[in-house]
């Protein structure tokens, strides 16, 4: 399973990366593939992982913030690994076609 999420704590002020750093560090930590993007985080392994890895994360937002934004889009394909380079690469070589 690919899952990209994105937290946002409801906080005074334009800048949240101290907050973003603080759930990097619980993906990390993790032990799961993991890409950070300018808009979000994208994991991937298998689904109890990152549902609970993305649980903790919500929780531990909500350790800053009353109020939470969470999205979450999944890529569920079943038992195919490594999809989160694999789909890059894939349009990439189609690219170059």
């Amino acid at each position: 399973m690919i899952a990209e999420f994105s937290i946002v704590p409801m906080v005074n002020g334009e800048s949240i990366s101290p907050h973003v750093a603080r759930i990097l560090r619980l993906v990390k930590d993790s032990g799961l593939d993991h890409q950070l993007t300018a808009m979000g985080t994208i994991v991937e392994g298998e689904p109890e992982s990152v549902f609970n890895l993305i649980l903790n994360c919500h929780l531990e937002m909500k350790q800053v913030a009353n109020r939470v934004l969470t999205r979450i889009s999944i890529d569920d394909r079943g038992d195919v690994l490594n999809r989160m380079t694999r789909k890059t690469k894939s349009v990439l070589e189609k690219l170059d076609e």
